[in-house]
């Protein structure tokens, strides 16, 4: 199910790379990253949407950022997941991981092709809590994934 409400898709302004060098993983914490870097944004309104996934967990868009300050196009679906906080929430990282590969499969590169946005990469993140793209906030609980669409699917990447 997908319902429409309202997202942003901005611009990145190519001042600072959304992950560091080596990527933003703290140990322990598998593939995923739970550290979010700034990037000076420009947003225009656009459909958000709820999408179910596997984990059941409720999950909404919240802002598609476009990316090129890697030296390519990078699609970021940034999406609300409250059930993915550390303290209270009931979705572990393991099933959070199959959630954001069922994001990019099942909904970005629709999203993507429906939109004629061409990416290099696709960067699916949850968050527990609304927090502004490039703000820290050490009380968020956030989970990231990057993927190289290929063939119409979502190919796994390590940033």
């Amino acid at each position: 199910m997908i319902r429409a409400t309202g997202i942003k898709l901005a611009h990145a302004n190519r001042d600072a790379p959304a992950a560091p060098a080596g990527g933003a993983r703290p140990q322990g914490w598998g593939r995923g990253c739970g550290l979010s870097v700034g990037l000076a944004l420009i947003a225009t309104s656009v459909s958000a949407a709820s999408v179910n996934v596997p984990s059941g967990q409720p999950v909404e868009l919240i802002e598609v950022l476009l990316d090129e300050t890697p030296g390519e196009r990078w699609a970021r679906f940034r999406f609300l997941a409250p059930e993915v906080a550390r303290e209270t929430g009931s979705v572990s990282f393991e099933a959070a991981q199959q959630d954001m590969e069922y994001l990019c499969q099942g909904f970005a590169l629709g999203y993507l092709e429906n939109h004629k946005i061409d990416a290099a990469r696709i960067v699916i993140s949850l968050s527990d809590r609304a927090v502004p793209f490039g703000v820290a906030d050490q009380e968020a609980t956030q989970f990231f994934e990057g993927y190289r669409p290929e063939d119409q699917s979502c190919v796994w990447e390590p940033y």
